[in-house]
């Protein structure tokens, strides 16, 4: 089997030691990956360093061509990607699809984004010529999560790199392969050597290293709230700059006047989407008493129609990433002490599917608000459902969570609708649909324990770089 390497300055560089990457589907390795360290995210960052300068001064025309190229490369490997990413993910083949689609999205959003981008004047007084600079950090770390690899990746390193940042880039454990591929694609494209470099490994390895290098500038880390404590203390420990995007427990509201069949469907998909794991899942189902139980038997019987099996076979769901996080989700519903379960609750029982790490789409009723099943991230295709007598009491249990990452409410009822969008602690709000993140264009971020920062859209490129003011007296 081939090795999956780091990939630095333009060069595939192995590691004194490997480690398996497990297909979560069979349980079976995809092939063995570098397990970097020091050594290599040294080498990485010293490469991003070395160009940074140049890229620095590269315009931002130029920087433009580049990652509209890169956009391009991606789109002519499309399928290949994907396949990767469902292999490595568990994803279904149709969501993976997107992905590719998605990251393509990104580098071409930031290359024309990146023509417009000004400074501006500041009219202080007649003989003060005041301006503003945006000016880039240098060197960028991204530390990215297993659940949306290529996405993830292309939300962070475009618009770095298109504001003349250096990136260097730890993939989860478990996903690296299309990291390295990707960084591939864009040397091909042209790319200068240095700006993209991928550093595969452990977590509390490479990802550690990363975090606390002297000579990383800018951090992201995109992952649980536990872990992203860790890296803003290592950001802190240096006075580094850092952007979070963690955990979220997001809150579906649905009151009597909303059409109940398309928030059905919206919620299944919100549910099922990658398994369930995905930070801004609508895990949290919060329904009106006058139509709870219209509503929770739509829903159910929708799940019940999904397919399972493995996702490079393109069926509805696919398994868990790995069998430890299909041992987190049971041991969290079995804890459940209050709760009704109405569908699901543990693997499927399909022999076929015993090898890997499959887990049922899964619905609790009457949920203990307070209890962890509905407190803390479950990363699973499970649901917790409350019912609600009145705005305020939806309000009351929507923010009530340390999370604070994404809400939806849906309503015919627009002044109810703005109301809510206003009072509800979230990073995004979405009304009578739902979007998991949203597009390339929607500034995304959280609140609270969900993270701080925003990533996506035009306020990206603010989050990558340093306002300077220079006055001149004339």
């Amino acid at each position: 089997m081939t090795v999956t390497q780091s990939f630095i300055d333009g060069e595939s560089v192995a590691s004194a030691e490997l480690y398996d990457n497990i297909d979560p589907a069979t349980g079976r390795s995809l092939g063995p990956v570098a397990r970097a360290g020091s050594d290599e995210v040294d080498r990485a960052v010293a490469a991003a360093r070395a160009a940074s300068t140049r890229w620095r001064d590269t315009t931002p025309s130029a920087r433009a061509t580049l990652l509209t190229g890169i956009a391009d490369l991606i789109d002519q490997n499309h399928q290949r990607l994907a396949r990767m990413e469902s292999e490595d993910t568990g994803k279904p083949l149709t969501q993976a699809r997107a992905d590719a689609t998605v990251a393509a999205r990104y580098f071409r959003f930031y290359g024309h984004a990146i023509d417009s981008y000004y400074g501006q004047t500041i009219p202080l007084s007649t003989d003060l010529h005041v301006y503003t600079r945006r000016e880039p950090f240098g060197v960028t770390g991204h530390i990215i999560a297993w659940n949306y690899p290529m996405q993830l990746l292309a939300r962070a390193v475009a618009p770095a790199i298109a504001v003349g940042n250096c990136a260097v880039v730890k993939p989860a454990d478990e996903t690296p392969r299309t990291a390295v591929e990707l960084a591939r694609l864009a040397v091909e494209a042209g790319l200068p050597t240095g700006v993209f470099n991928v550093v595969t490994g452990i977590g509390a390895e490479a990802g550690a290293e990363l975090a606390a290098h002297s000579d990383v500038d800018h951090l992201g880390f995109v992952g649980s709230t536990q872990i992203g404590s860790v890296v803003a203390h290592a950001a802190a420990d240096r006075v580094v700059p850092t952007t979070l995007e963690l955990g979220g427990k997001s809150p579906q509201i649905v009151f009597p006047d909303a059409h109940l069949g398309r928030a059905a469907e919206s919620i299944v998909k919100a549910i099922l989407q990658n398994a369930g794991q995905t930070c801004s899942a609508g895990s949290r189902l919060l329904v009106h008493d006058s139509v709870h139980d219209t509503l929770v038997e739509m829903v159910c019987q929708l799940l019940l129609l999904a397919t399972i099996g493995p996702g490079i076979e393109d069926y509805d769901l696919g398994p868990l990433i790995s069998r430890k996080q299909q041992h987190r989700v049971q041991s969290m519903i079995s804890a459940n002490v209050k709760g009704e379960i109405l569908c699901g609750g543990e693997p499927p029982a399909d022999t076929r599917l015993a090898d890997g790490a499959y887990f049922a789409p899964t619905v609790i009723a009457d949920v203990d608000p307070a209890s962890p099943i509905a407190q803390e991230e479950i990363f699973g295709p499970v649901l917790t459902i409350n019912r609600f007598l009145g705005e305020d009491d939806a309000i009351r249990l929507a923010n009530g969570t340390q999370y604070g990452l994404l809400g939806a409410v849906w309503t015919s009822d627009l002044s109810r609708a703005h109301r809510l969008a206003a009072e509800i602690r979230a990073g995004q709000v979405y009304v009578n649909t739902y979007g998991a993140g949203g597009g390339v264009e929607l500034p995304f971020g959280g609140y609270r324990k969900s993270g701080y920062g925003r990533e996506k859209g035009y306020e990206a490129l603010d989050t990558f770089t340093a306002t300077k003011t220079v006055v001149v007296r004339l």
